[in-house]
């Protein structure tokens, strides 16, 4: 009876009869297949978290801050921490839909803990003097090279994204390695007193030429590299889930500045034209959201750098123009474009800002890292013949 119903099911093509035990190992089969993709879901999400710092991170870290708002318990703060909602600013910040599907938690009384948050936080009207007051104690980070600093306003902003735009070799990483140097050190030498997180998404992470910053600088290489939390993006899923895992992260590692090298390359590589546009940039849009309010809630900078597409159409000036489009001019807060000068120099232009005048200087990158570069006549003929070659 079971050869001749096998016989018929497979010479057929179909079976016309749903033999009990065929469809019990079916049932059984796709249990077992949930159960897997449960388990790897799991998995990704862990080798996520190890890949920040491939340290062990502690969960035993709280913050009363959760336990003071009202409605929550210690099952609903259990819920916001493994979710990386670790203290009321982060709360603050974060929509609440988006808190929501996070946590598991209901609509309704997501409002209630954020409305909580608000009250706890004094969140209210203030006055633009009271705000100036409190951005002049801002920290700010230097770049190593004096002239940099003061086309930034005097180094890299906390509460700011600073986009740093330009071709291949032009300088970018090289500032971000810098950055993860200048980062380390006490707050009246320039730095930030605190550790880096380095989302690499180009595999161009290189520890040696850390090293190489760090004993030119007078700096221990190994102290240095010890507080640089690398982790290596595959594909822009990947580089969402780690941007998600920084507002638990940055604050049990006293992270101070963010480097993501580079923001936009994975999107450029898997959102193939222009029926995918739309697409790309919405998920392009929601990651950068993030790093503004992970800037907010943890009072750091964000250093991101972006490629630059050509147009040939261009016959005269610079074909080159910043990659991701409007989404990216407008989440940065400062933007940066750099590109190659005479001997060796390179130039940095400032093409968007809401504090930082549009103007250039130039520097160099040295066994140091970044230094400042001369300028003498021959440098200035250049920069006034290519005065108009910057991309808008």
């Amino acid at each position: 009876m079971q050869e001749t119903w096998l016989i018929s099911a497979f010479s057929h093509g179909q079976a016309t009869y749903r033999h009990p035990r065929k469809w019990k190992l079916r049932r059984l089969l796709s249990f077992i297949s949930h159960l897997l993709c449960c388990a790897l879901d799991r998995r990704l999400k862990n080798d996520t978290s190890r890949a920040l710092a491939g340290v062990t991170v502690n969960d035993n870290m709280k913050n009363d801050d959760l336990e003071n708002l009202e409605g929550v318990g210690p099952a609903i703060a259990s819920r916001f921490r493994s979710a990386g909602m670790t203290t009321a600013e982060v709360i603050v910040v974060t929509p609440p839909k988006e808190i929501a599907e996070k946590t598991g938690v209901g609509f309704n009384t997501v409002l209630n803990i954020v409305e909580s948050a608000r009250k706890m936080l004094s969140l209210n009207f203030t006055t633009a003097d009271e705000l100036w007051k409190k951005r002049q104690t801002m920290c700010k980070c230097s770049t190593g090279s004096k002239n940099l600093d003061k086309l930034l306003g005097g180094g890299i902003a906390t509460q700011a994204v600073t986009e740093f735009i330009g071709e291949f070799g032009a300088g970018k990483t090289q500032i971000c390695f810098k950055l993860c140097v200048t980062a380390q050190l006490p707050l009246e030498e320039g730095g930030l007193n605190g550790s880096v997180v380095y989302v690499d998404t180009e595999g161009t992470f290189m520890p040696e030429r850390i090293a190489e910053i760090a004993s030119a600088s007078g700096l221990d290489p190994e102290k240095v590299l010890a507080h640089i939390f690398l982790a290596r993006a595959y594909n822009s899923s990947h580089q969402g889930l780690l941007i998600d895992h920084l507002f638990k992260f940055c604050l049990e590692n006293n992270v101070k500045l963010v480097i993501v090298d580079s923001m936009i390359g994975h999107f450029r590589g898997e959102y193939i034209g222009m029926g995918a546009l739309s697409e790309r940039q919405q998920a392009l849009n929601s990651q950068l959201h993030k790093l503004l309010r992970l800037t907010e809630a943890f009072n750091l900078p964000v250093v991101i750098t972006n490629q630059v597409q050509a147009n040939p159409a261009t016959f005269f000036g610079d074909p080159n123009k910043p990659a991701g489009g409007n989404i990216m001019a407008h989440a940065s807060t400062h933007r940066v474009y750099i590109r190659k000068g005479g001997k060796g120099t390179r130039i940095a232009s400032i093409i968007d800002s809401p504090s930082l005048p549009e103007s250039k200087t130039r520097f160099k990158i040295t066994e140091k890292g970044v230094e400042d570069a001369q300028e003498g006549k021959e440098e200035a003929k250049e920069d006034d013949e290519e005065a108009q070659v910057q991309p808008k």
